[in-house]
């Protein structure tokens, strides 16, 4: 039973799991039905490319979809990829309780609105460092980095560009790869 005017995490662990995403922005709910195929797919390509880089260079830990991330009682994301470099790592608990360095989330019609909305200033407001759109009708990847003000664009990368991170030194993606089947 909800029992709050606002919703809160404990009133999505009392929710069916149904195999829709559930996620909490300022209190209010936000229902979205499973990725397709494709957005899958990026998502693969992504996790595998941090994945080997972090193999190497064990800076941090890399996260994936479906995992809470608690960034407050009325504001529980779900992102779809997400890493927590090592001096963070206090944050990855039973759930991720407080924000990663770096949120990834791929558009789809569903979401688009609300990840270059609502998304994208309640990571701001609770300190995720840095942001990754990715477009996959575009095939191209937005970053954007905090300051004190908030998210600013920092780069665009289609395909023949790459992508970096100065949260991970030495990590460069070609964005084309991102978009391989």
């Amino acid at each position: 039973m909800i029992t709050s005017l606002k919703y809160t995490h404990a009133d999505l662990l009392q929710m069916p799991d149904d195999g829709k995403r559930r996620e909490i922005i300022d209190g209010e709910l936000y229902v979205t039905p499973s990725p397709i195929n494709y957005h899958q797919m990026i998502l693969f390509n992504l996790t595998m490319a941090f994945g080997k880089f972090l193999e190497t260079h064990p800076l941090g830990k890399l996260r994936f979809a479906p995992l809470d991330v608690i960034l407050s009682e009325h504001d529980v994301l779900e992102p779809d990829l997400l890493l927590v470099l090592n001096e963070h790592k206090d944050v990855l608990q039973d759930w991720v309780r407080g924000a990663p360095d770096l949120v990834i989330e791929i558009l789809s019609p569903t979401t688009e609105a609300r990840d270059r909305g609502i998304k994208l200033k309640a990571y701001a407001r609770y300190g995720v460092r840095e942001y990754w759109i990715v477009d996959p009708v575009a095939q191209v990847v937005e970053v954007y980095r905090l300051t004190a003000e908030g998210f600013y664009l920092a780069a665009i990368c289609a395909k023949g560009n790459t992508v970096e991170t100065p949260l991970l030194l030495g990590f460069s993606l070609a964005v084309g790869s991102i978009f391989k089947p």
